[in-house]
């Protein structure tokens, strides 16, 4: 087997990408500090035609070089905007008939793997702090949690490595 070539890829340029049909998802990252993390979001967000990432609190933004190295980019083909609270945003959302569902582990949460979700509903994911997670207001006003099925020792995965499975799973769910 050959390894191929990024030129054999055949993927979107930006401005194909800004004109191609999204995947109905949005990213909520809540208080996160890591601007490491934040352009793996980007990243992962244009592999899978996310809609639009929202960085919320302390949640840093493009430019900057600690985000560029890990979005490769894709802070310029993925649309994102600033809040200054995520509650206020949640709330804003979920008026306009969006399905907010915060990633944490909480009392009644549905477990990822038998989450369905349902065509023609647009999602808007939460993902919250590296060491608090989100919010407790955020999930009280989501309409939803979902948790990610772990077995080993660890109380929870890197928040880039969450998106990635999340988006992977919906993207998937939803027949794309």
């Amino acid at each position: 087997m050959r390894k191929l070539k990024n030129s054999e890829l055949d993927r979107l340029d930006s401005n194909e990408f800004k004109s191609a049909k999204k995947t109905p998802i949005l990213i909520i990252l809540d208080n996160i500090r890591s601007l490491n993390n934040v352009g793996s979001v980007f990243r992962t967000s244009d592999a899978f035609l996310v809609e639009k990432i929202y960085l919320c609190g302390i949640t840093g933004t493009p430019p900057h070089k600690d985000i560029h190295k890990t979005a490769l980019g894709s802070t310029d083909s993925v649309d994102w905007e600033y809040y200054k609270n995520t509650l206020d945003l949640v709330n804003e959302l979920k008026n306009k008939g969006i399905e907010v569902i915060s990633i944490e582990q909480a009392e009644k949460a549905t477990m990822l793997n038998d989450f369905i979700p349902k065509a023609g509903v647009k999602y808007a994911f939460v993902f919250g702090n590296e060491v608090k997670g989100v919010t407790q207001d955020v999930v009280n006003h989501s309409n939803m949690v979902l948790e990610i099925p772990q077995y080993g020792t660890k109380h929870s995965l890197n928040i880039s490595v969450s998106v990635g499975v999340v988006i992977w799973d919906v993207f998937n769910k939803l027949g794309n």
